[in-house]
């Protein structure tokens, strides 16, 4: 029956279009020239772009990532120091395709400091003055700040300054140290690792004194300007979780938003299925089932859902394509707890989705494995798709998943 009723409803909307000009002209409202001129613009619209869309994998891949949209304008990603990311490293990973690559992909990374390993050395860092009034403590310090306490004068005999020269190793010293916890944020399409609303979940968590690596994938910021695809995304973030990984045993967290976290859980997967070293824990912030539940619900789709040949067209050649993110089929294949937070007035990613692959979760993985938790946020905040780093009782969610699982196996 509801087979049906959708069938009736997308013939509906295929012709009211059409019929509604074809009677105004049978009727005298317009005249023929004019009828001509709105039926070959419902032509080009609803038939021709559809069908040019099916048939072409740039278009694709091009209105899936947005890597086109760039902003905010004239950002020097060299310089996070500029968007008040201080004491933050900027270098490049170099992702092989396969092993007789010469040269990969380079990726640009970030490596945001925790707050106590700022408050520490500020000086080594060349902090600004004013910059350590936000360094002031304001919670109980945690065990890797009594561990840079006891090792801070070694360090400090071993880095007097931190040059460029010495950056690296410094900043991988830290890592390195015990007690410490890293967060890979993977970001969703459009712009780059430095806009705005991604700054701020970084703040938010080197106040939580964690690691930070955020990074652009292919074609996106000023990583190198390939076509993403989403085995390519993935890859990327597979090579940046590895360098975090082969540095440090400290506990690792993957923070994915929006098409983000289709790439955080297609990596938590193909990590199990590869056997190696996952992260302690899964953060999903407005996530998505898969593409094509997402392509159906999407503002830009509202035009062309109910077409007959929508699935035909849009999102049917984007799953043959291997643009799929199927987060309802990769919660299923990691053992990792998941936290999934979604705002209920978020139009981009539609709320409905987050807990439909909450209630997926839930339903499909083992009782053994690690929790899923859901965490729904109100309306009336207006948080929307990107701001709920706002969310006063965020930073208190984090911090009790994190603390939860940081010494967690499953």
């Amino acid at each position: 029956m509801y087979e049906l009723h959708s069938c009736l409803r997308s013939v509906f909307f295929a012709t009211v279009i059409p019929g509604t000009i074809v009677l105004s002209w049978l009727t005298g409202l317009v005249g023929l020239r004019s009828l001509q001129t709105c039926l070959v613009i419902f032509f080009l619209i609803f038939v021709l772009l559809p069908l040019i869309f099916r048939y072409s994998v740039t278009m694709q891949r091009g209105i899936l990532f947005l890597p086109f949209i760039k902003y905010p304008k004239g950002l020097d990603l060299t310089r996070p120091e500029n968007i008040g990311l201080y004491a933050t490293r900027n270098f490049y990973i170099t992702v092989k395709e396969h092993d007789t690559d010469k040269d990969g992909v380079n990726l640009g990374v970030w490596h945001v400091l925790p707050r106590h390993a700022v408050r520490r050395f500020r000086r080594e860092l060349l902090v600004e003055a004013e910059v350590e009034q936000d360094l002031a403590p304001d919670e109980p310090s945690p065990e890797s700040d009594q561990q840079l306490r006891e090792l801070s004068s070694a360090i400090r005999s071993e880095f007097p300054s931190v040059l460029p020269e010495n950056k690296q190793l410094f900043y991988e010293r830290l890592l390195r140290m015990p007690g410490g916890t890293i967060v890979l944020y993977l970001h969703g399409n459009t712009a780059s690792r430095g806009s705005g609303h991604r700054s701020e979940v970084y703040k938010l968590l080197r106040n939580l004194n964690y690691h930070v690596f955020t990074f652009d994938y292919r074609g996106f910021g000023d990583s190198d300007p390939v076509p993403p695809t989403e085995e390519g995304v993935v890859r990327d973030a597979l090579m940046v979780f590895e360098y975090i990984a082969n540095i440090t045993s400290n506990p690792i967290f993957v923070w994915g938003h929006s098409l983000g976290t289709g790439v955080a859980t297609h990596l938590c997967a193909k990590l199990a299925d590869l056997r190696e070293r996952g992260p302690r824990g899964v953060i999903l912030e407005s996530p998505f089932t898969n593409i094509r539940d997402e392509i159906r619900l999407h503002p830009f789709a509202r035009l062309f859902k109910n077409l007959p040949w929508f699935d035909f067209t849009i999102s049917r050649p984007m799953y043959n394509n291997n643009l799929r993110f199927e987060s309802d089929m990769h919660v299923r294949e990691f053992r990792q707890p998941i936290m999934i937070i979604h705002s209920e007035d978020d139009v981009v990613v539609p709320f409905q989705l987050g807990y439909r692959l909450y209630r997926i979760a839930l339903d499909s993985r083992d009782r053994a494995w690690g929790p899923v938790e859901f965490h729904r946020f109100s309306a009336i905040h207006s948080y929307g798709h990107k701001y709920l780093c706002r969310a006063p009782e965020l930073p208190g969610l984090i911090r009790q998943f994190a603390e939860s699982y940081r010494d967690a196996v499953y």
